[in-house]
């Protein structure tokens, strides 16, 4: 098989792997929803689905509890609430898909953020008999934060609404104010019934007032990440490959994964932060030679010369790469119990570079109650707010808007090696 067969043998479905973000606030039905996608999609195996209805019936309930199927924990089943974030996989014949159920407890917004990072598109659910709450605006603040491009609001149990249109066109108008002050361009709205399943993927007989497209047919026709604007190259080297073989001794190729962009054989490259040069001199998959690579693919890349480059470089084209420096402004999402010290040096890991670094100043911290910018002094739990962290080494970072990948890092702490901070570079 050829380097080009190759890569049409490996891409992905018709329409691209969509990663999307279910969340909001509790008991809006997020678990409930996924479970009703799965289902209406055939991707659940008949005996987890008759592992649900016997656990269903234990429990009195007339009706196949859906939300089993992504409440794996022991706790969350007990509590009837998600706790940590559940990954859950399938595809249609058109896309695949991954999802992310976040929780929707305020105690839990860090495991939301770390869904929130990877995901191409959220749904954000709204019960249609409380409305917009303050972890919905909460959960959007983040999504919009984080750079999810496409956000859905699902108003969800249309069914205990009456299938009410004046009340979801209230709560479409109070959620677009709310948009329009944070400057959320790109939302949809929807009416469902994940319990009955109208207009989740199939139309349903209830709501026959709302003309636009099913949740799962906004989902097929969603754009993926990395198709919607020219992305730079970035290259973060992971591993510096010298295999010291009789047959490779003087190979030597860097290691990683496309994170944007595309490169190809002859390119000229720079070095970051050291700023050295050189060109593409072969492109590797495993044992395969490649012309080019793109975003996502996993290679090693061989350069012309002997350049010094190691495990926490950026390979960029040269003159288009990001600026160096010590000291950046960011907005962070604080994850620890622990809160923020601008006395204490924590370790930074900003793509395959791990550095120390120290807050020097925390500019505000959000209200999402009054959505404003307050003066703050420390970061508590879950707290987000503007900082400016001083690096003891040089990195190579975009700004978060441009490139997700290059533009965000995550805080740790040094004793207990937990992962106390998530920031998002300006």
């Amino acid at each position: 098989m050829t380097a080009v067969q190759l890569q049409r043998a490996d891409s992905p479905a018709e329409g691209g792997l969509l990663r999307f973000l279910t969340c909001g606030s509790v008991d809006d039905g997020k678990s409930t929803l996924i479970g009703r996608l799965l289902l209406d999609t055939k991707s659940i195996l008949a005996d987890a689905l008759h592992a649900i209805e016997r656990t269903s019936r234990r429990r009195g309930l007339q009706a196949v509890d859906l939300s089993l199927l992504t409440d794996g924990l022991q706790a969350e089943r007990e509590q009837g609430i998600t706790i940590d974030v559940a990954y859950r996989y399938f595809s249609t014949g058109t896309r695949k898909y991954i999802i992310a159920d976040a929780p929707g407890h305020e105690q839990y917004t860090r495991n939301m953020v770390t869904a929130a990072s990877t995901a191409d598109l959220a749904i954000i659910l709204v019960d249609a008999r409380k409305g917009v709450l303050t972890q919905t605006l909460r959960h959007s603040y983040i999504a919009h934060r984080v750079g999810i491009p496409h956000l859905v609001v699902a108003v969800n149990k249309m069914d205990l609404v009456d299938w009410s249109r004046e009340r979801f066109e209230d709560i479409t108008a109070a959620y677009r104010a709310f948009a329009g002050k944070l400057g959320i361009e790109d939302v949809r709205f929807i009416p469902i019934s994940a319990l009955g399943g109208d207009e989740v993927v199939e139309r349903g007989p209830n709501l026959a007032w709302y003309g636009g497209p099913t949740l799962l047919e906004i989902l097929e026709s969603a754009p993926t990440a990395h198709t919607e604007r020219p992305e730079r190259f970035r290259f973060p080297v992971q591993w510096v490959c010298r295999p010291h073989t009789d047959e490779h001794h003087d190979f030597r190729g860097f290691a990683g994964r496309v994170e944007s962009g595309e490169v190809a054989v002859g390119d000229e490259l720079e070095v970051l932060p050291s700023g050295r040069t050189s060109r593409v001199k072969e492109i590797w998959l495993g044992a395969l030679r490649l012309r080019r690579a793109v975003s996502g693919q996993s290679v090693t890349l061989v350069l012309e010369d002997e350049v010094d480059v190691s495990r926490g470089d950026l390979l960029a084209r040269a003159g288009d790469g990001p600026p160096v420096t010590r000291a950046v402004e960011a907005i962070i999402c604080w994850l620890s119990e622990r809160p923020l010290s601008s006395v204490r040096r924590y370790v930074v890991r900003h793509t395959t570079r791990e550095t120390k670094g120290q807050f020097a100043e925390i500019a505000w911290r959000v209200d999402l109650h009054a959505l404003r910018q307050d003066p703050a002094q420390m970061l508590e739990v879950n707290d987000i707010g503007r900082v400016t962290l001083r690096l003891s080494q040089p990195i190579a970072a975009d700004p978060y808007s441009e490139n997700r990948a290059t533009g965000a890092f995550i805080v740790v702490d040094e004793a207990t090696n937990d992962t106390v901070g998530a920031g998002m570079i300006l």
